[in-house]
């Protein structure tokens, strides 16, 4: 390929990677961890206040509870695992009508067991919002509402990653097979981690590819469907997943006549014996046009959303009238569009690939934080000879790295402390849940403003042991609940919550190091870099190794 070709897509790549950087170091941090959206929202939870009903029972539960309250008829869940996150076996939720449906703070949810007499007994409840509110992170670049306007700011933003991953490939071809695997370990620190990037993103790439292209989708699917329903459904696209309307006059139905549900979940597994139900979703029980989604996940199959799949049964007749969802048994079109769904949100393979998917978002957040620090050492004004007198950085460039380091670690920080803050606010602030937003954004544009004030040096080393200090608040506040149980937290002994426990332990390890490590650079490293603190040239220690800048 032509040089003057290989620069302008050199150029393309630096520009869409510099504009769409920080916001994708946000959603890729934040979905990194929403990979395991169930394990954070059970560490998160209380435990559990309502007297538990045993699935046998159930059906008792219903009648009852519809009895009392009519309405929820309409929707409500029946739980068949038990965790620390389900506060009953049977619960619903009541919407506000000018809520967006994609915002769940206008969101009222109740649950409903037996008491004692055998009674139905209603309750709401306050869930912890915290794993969706990381998704919403992940979901609208950092934003702090999943509205349409952010959605579609997501969509620009996925355009560019997608435009930066296909220029980097093609500044790349070149060197492709020379550089691929070169990782240069020497005192050109620069040159390392330009080789690191081009790896990782090499390596990574095919995933990212499926992000860019799926992130697009989901901004701008209202959009399309909208379009697709015009051209080829003839606007009857929302009728094509409707059971047949009743006939006129048709009666209200006894819920007391429905099959129990431990008959319905055998009717699904007949149809599908490697799915394993998690949860049933009864809408409009008691009208003529009655069905209960069996939701829950298949490891070896193919599952439409993150929650998995779903077979829609009639609950009064047990047929499956539906089973598009379900996966193992989905048709060709449906598993076409399913498969974008699943290749985004890990909902494959199990707890391997929801682990490598985890990985694979923290590798992309490094990546593009990654390709800021390229872009500030590609600019850095280097000091003519040794002892010479020290140039003064470029603003631009200045300002470009003390952003990174602010947006980046700020992201960081403000995670940690919002998981932390879910355990300590509880029962102490009203509603933990309409803090959790003031916790992330007060650390992240904290960060920010430290990062500016003092400057991009400086304030990375105190900003990762900020991140690394948060971190590790985690699994200390598990600890600290089970030391001193008068403190009116909770750790609940499973090996979801110990495995967040364990993950942040390893991540404050981590951010330590981390921080370390930038404190000899910006102590010792070149002087006229913009990571440097001073512009004298210090000695090390004894025993302590001089750590260049990269140059």
């Amino acid at each position: 390929m032509r040089s003057e070709f290989v620069r302008i897509y050199k150029a393309v790549h630096t520009w869409t990677g510099i504009v769409a950087g920080m916001a994708l170091f946000i959603a890729f941090y934040a979905g990194a961890l929403t990979v395991f959206k169930e394990p954070l929202t059970r560490w998160a939870s209380p435990p559990g206040e309502v007297r538990p009903v045993a699935l046998a029972d159930a059906q008792q539960l219903i009648v009852k509870t519809l009895a009392a309250h009519p309405d929820a008829a309409k929707d409500f869940t029946l739980y068949v695992q038990d965790a620390e996150d389900v506060p009953a076996r049977l619960g619903w939720q009541v919407r506000s009508p000018d809520a967006d449906e994609h915002d769940g703070s206008q969101v009222r949810h109740y649950a409903a067991t037996l008491d004692a007499h055998g009674a139905a007994q209603v309750t709401e409840t306050h869930p912890s919002r915290l794993a969706a509110f990381i998704d919403t992170l992940h979901r609208v670049v950092g934003l702090p509402v999943d509205s349409d306007p952010n959605r579609w700011v997501m969509g620009v933003i996925a355009t560019l990653y997608a435009l930066a991953l296909v220029s980097g490939v093609v500044v790349l071809l070149p060197s492709l097979v020379k550089d691929f695997f070169a990782l240069r370990v020497g005192k050109n620190l620069k040159r390392m981690w330009l080789d690191a990037h081009n790896v990782v993103g090499i390596v990574s790439l095919p995933f990212h590819l499926v992000m860019a292209l799926t992130a697009v989708v989901f901004a701008y699917h209202d959009g399309i469907y909208a379009v697709q329903d015009r051209l080829l459904h003839d606007g009857k696209w929302s009728t094509a997943f409707q059971r047949p309307r009743p006939a006129p006059g048709a009666a209200e139905r006894d819920p007391a006549t429905m099959l129990p549900p431990l008959e319905i979940l055998a009717r699904v597994r007949e149809q599908a014996p490697g799915f394993e139900p998690t949860l049933l979703q009864y809408q409009q029980a008691t009208g003529p046009r009655a069905v209960v989604r069996v939701w829950g996940k298949d490891a070896a199959a193919v599952s439409p959303r993150a929650r998995g799949g779903f077979a829609a049964v009639d609950p009064y007749s047990g047929k499956v009238v539906g089973s598009d969802f379900l996966p193992g048994r989905q048709s060709t079109p449906n598993l076409f569009i399913s498969s974008f769904f699943a290749l985004h949100m890990a909902a494959f393979g199990g707890t391997p690939v929801q682990w490598m998917y985890f990985l694979l978002g923290l590798a992309g957040a490094w990546l593009f934080y990654s390709g800021n620090l390229l872009w500030v050492e590609s600019r850095r004004k280097k000091q003519a000879r040794q002892g010479g007198e020290l140039p003064v950085q470029r603003l631009d460039v200045r300002l470009m790295a003390a952003a990174t380091v602010g947006v980046c670690l700020g992201c960081v920080c403000g995670v940690s402390l919002a998981i932390v803050g879910s355990k300590w606010l509880h029962g102490l602030a009203g509603d933990t849940n309409a803090w959790l937003p003031a916790l992330y954004y007060g650390a992240f544009f904290a960060s920010i403003g430290w990062a500016f004030l003092r400057g991009a040096a400086r304030a990375s080393v105190h900003l990762l042991w900020l991140a690394a200090a948060l971190t590790a608040a985690i699994p200390l506040t598990s600890l600290l609940a089970w030391s001193l149980p008068s403190l009116g937290l909770w750790a609940h002994g499973s090996a979801a919550s110990l495995g967040v426990d364990a993950t942040a332990l390893a991540g404050a390890g981590a951010f330590a190091w981390m921080a370390r490590a930038t404190a000899r650079r910006v102590r010792y490293g070149t002087p006229d870099s913009v990571w440097s603190a001073s512009g004298v040239q210090a000695k090390p220690a004894a025993g302590v190794p001089s750590v260049q800048t990269p140059r």
